[in-house]
């Protein structure tokens, strides 16, 4: 990561647009958006469907400066809804995935050696969090709740809006940039592993889930929405039978989040799975195999036959008995 004093962050001009244009949503809100995109700013995805409750706590991030948390189930896109919200405001964007090798010196900086002017030299490589902190830029840290203790208290640090960030190797205190934002996504709020489905979660320190501003929670889109997502990733499903297809892959879904509810299932077929089986219909030509393929063999081996039963219910088909 290059040193920012070298690098100054360019001015960033903005301008005050209705989110009633930008998204679709019944408010009069006015949100900032920059004039010129950066390499970092995300791609828009035009099929991409915006759920309200959380695109109005992900603006009152970017707008106002809050510390932004979406909790969820695994698939439901919480980190592209923020890519997705900042694509829309031509706002850069850098994401962090907190697996357990983030180590404080990956986030802070260390010491490394460098060339110049032929010349090996040690100096100071910034870390992402210095680095995002002096510019325009929306920090995204994923999986949240996987951190480990000893770096989730650098975090700490900058949760507060105006928190200074303290470089102790430099005796440097850095000032945020005014457009710095700070998101995070995590499938728990901080409570570790309470269902088993989450192995690797923390459990978090609660003064520091208690310096994000606002916690959002995205759930599982309505059935009919969910069709038309996967009907925008795979086009070529878009006919007639192909809609029928799509709503019964969905239909298949809802039950077993039903059944995961219930306590029956120890998985759930989320979003990004049903998008990845139509993906893998178009491969094989065939629904049952795709299904198989994609989720049943992720299941336990005691819990097939429900599943399947599922796929009979929607399909109105038995998958093979011997395969299911």
């Amino acid at each position: 990561m290059p040193d920012s004093r070298q690098h100054p962050p360019a001015a960033a001009a903005q301008t005050l647009q209705s989110v009633r244009s930008l998204f679709d949503i019944d408010s009069d809100l006015l949100v900032p958006v920059f004039t010129e995109r950066d390499p970092h700013v995300p791609d828009i995805d035009p099929a991409y469907r915006f759920n309200k409750d959380v695109t109005l706590a992900i603006l009152a991030g970017f707008t106002h400066n809050r510390r932004v948390m979406v909790q969820g189930l695994h698939g439901t896109g919480k980190s592209t809804h923020i890519e997705q919200v900042a694509a829309r405001l031509n706002w850069p964007c850098v994401r962090v995935n907190l697996d357990g090798h983030i180590s404080r010196l990956d986030l802070v900086g260390k010491d490394a050696i460098v060339l110049r002017e032929q010349q090996q030299v040690t100096e100071f490589q910034e870390g992402i969090v210095p680095w995002s902190l002096q510019r325009p830029v929306a920090l995204i840290f994923d999986e949240y709740d996987a951190g480990r203790p000893d770096v989730m208290f650098v975090i700490q640090r900058i949760l507060e809006r105006d928190g200074k960030f303290t470089l102790l190797d430099q005796n440097r205190v850095i000032t945020p940039h005014p457009h710095f934002r700070l998101f995070a996504t995590s499938n728990t709020v901080g409570l570790g592993n309470l269902n088993g489905m989450y192995h690797g979660t923390q459990v978090l320190n609660h003064a520091q889930i208690d310096r994000w501003n606002i916690v959002a929670t995205l759930n599982y889109l309505p059935q009919e929405e969910e069709t038309q997502i996967v009907l925008a990733r795979v086009p070529a499903m878009n006919d007639e039978a192909g809609r029928q297809l799509a709503a019964a892959m969905v239909a298949v879904a809802s039950l077993t989040r039903h059944g995961y509810a219930a306590g029956d299932l120890a998985c759930l077929m989320s979003p990004r799975t049903v998008i990845t089986w139509a993906e893998n219909c178009q491969i094989f030509r065939d629904p049952a195999l795709a299904f198989r393929l994609s989720f049943l063999n992720k299941c336990d081996e005691a819990e097939r036959p429900m599943v399947a039963e599922y796929y009979q219910r929607c399909f109105n088909e038995e998958l093979l008995a011997s395969q299911a």
